[in-house]
């Protein structure tokens, strides 16, 4: 595993390129900054600065290098690069609220987006008048949408919402793209058609995720609660209510493992084998150690700036994270077997951990 730090302000979302050597990050302000890895070192090459709002999503097309963007601004942007230069090209979302996540789908023919008008808006290019066009999902969502995730077959979307309802709409746009088969989830796929909506016992939905086959979708919500649903046995829901701290980010590392991470600082591990079998593993953490060394000049202005005090005081968290993890992405392997996932943290790192099958 590997810590890197962006400096002192929180990252609140992050995303890779195609080959993992250049990252998109949001440092919690208007602006995107894109870094290209030199070594060991990450050096800024680029600064996104379309928006007035503050960043809340980041999304990266690997095949098409777009990169779609979205912030309390309530507008949203799909980047191109054209020498050396990245272009932003407005998005129609047609919402009154802030857009609070954006997500591209498998095939990269269009985009999911969020927002706190308890709208997801499905966006697609529409050639004839060279715009990205919106089409939305409203009922039955009845406050803002948290999270989305697709589903590998470009049509079926997860959204977790701060309603504590976790739900599966069809987003097929016939404009663009063909009709679907039947799934495991259902067979009549309209627009907006709702598949599943599973209540949780009183928390946010923070984040959701599919599994790599798409036949189960994990959850975790604010009431420290990690759920799997599984359509291959009749949308059975399993829950597993954990002792720590409330979860925000979920991410499947195979068909059967789950690491989940949030207020703990740390991801943890979750096995899930069938209906009524989440099983909680472990930490993927290794515990800082804490030695005591001579303070050096600099060291003793580093607390004076950030800590206003020159004692020697070590308040640091024994996790590498010193602060909640706010999003974690794939880095290494695809979705059936990841090998190395990054997470990152408003403390301003990101930690590129290493998982073991």
């Amino acid at each position: 595993m590997s810590l890197y730090s962006f400096g002192l302000d929180p990252v609140s979302c992050h995303a890779w390129n195609k080959d993992r050597t250049q990252i998109a990050i949001s440092p919690n302000t208007t602006e995107v900054h894109i870094y290209q890895k030199s070594g060991k070192e990450w050096t800024k090459i680029h600064e996104l600065t379309q928006h007035s709002g503050r960043i809340t999503g980041i999304d990266w097309a690997p095949i098409s290098n777009r990169i779609v963007t979205c912030a309390s601004d309530r507008n949203a942007y799909v980047w191109t690069l054209k020498d050396r230069v990245w272009k932003p090209t407005l998005v129609l979302l047609r919402i009154n609220r802030a857009a609070t996540c954006v997500k591209w789908s498998p095939l990269e023919n269009k985009f999911a987006l969020g927002s706190g008008a308890r709208i997801i808006s499905v966006c697609y290019f529409e050639k004839e008048n060279d715009w990205w066009l919106s089409k939305h999902i409203k009922k039955p969502i009845r406050s803002t949408v948290l999270s989305l995730d697709w589903h590998p077959n470009n049509i079926l979307l997860a959204a977790g919402s701060s309603d504590f309802q976790c739900r599966v709409f069809s987003g097929y746009i016939k404009d663009i793209e063909e009709k679907p088969g039947p799934t495991a989830w259902g067979s009549k796929m309209p627009f907006g058609e709702m598949l599943l909506e599973q209540g949780d016992d009183g928390g946010w939905v923070h984040s959701v995720c599919f599994s790599p086959s798409g036949n189960s979708l994990a959850w975790v919500s604010h009431s420290s609660t990690i759920c799997v649903t599984d359509a291959a046995n009749k949308k059975t829901v399993t829950q597993l209510k954990t002792e720590y701290l409330p979860l925000l980010a979920v991410l499947y590392l195979n068909e059967t493992e789950i690491v989940a991470a949030g207020h703990d600082c740390c991801p943890y591990q979750f096995s899930y084998t069938g209906p009524g079998s989440l099983k909680y593993i472990g930490k993927i953490d290794l515990p800082k150690q804490n030695s005591k060394v001579n303070m050096s000049a600099m060291q003793h202005f580093r607390n004076l700036d950030k800590r206003a005090t020159t004692e020697n005081e070590n308040t640091d968290l024994e996790t590498l994270h010193q602060n909640s993890i706010s999003q974690l992405c794939i880095v290494e392997g695809d979705r059936s077997k990841v090998t190395k996932f990054s997470s990152v943290g408003l403390d301003g790192d990101m930690v590129v951990w290493d998982f073991k099958h």
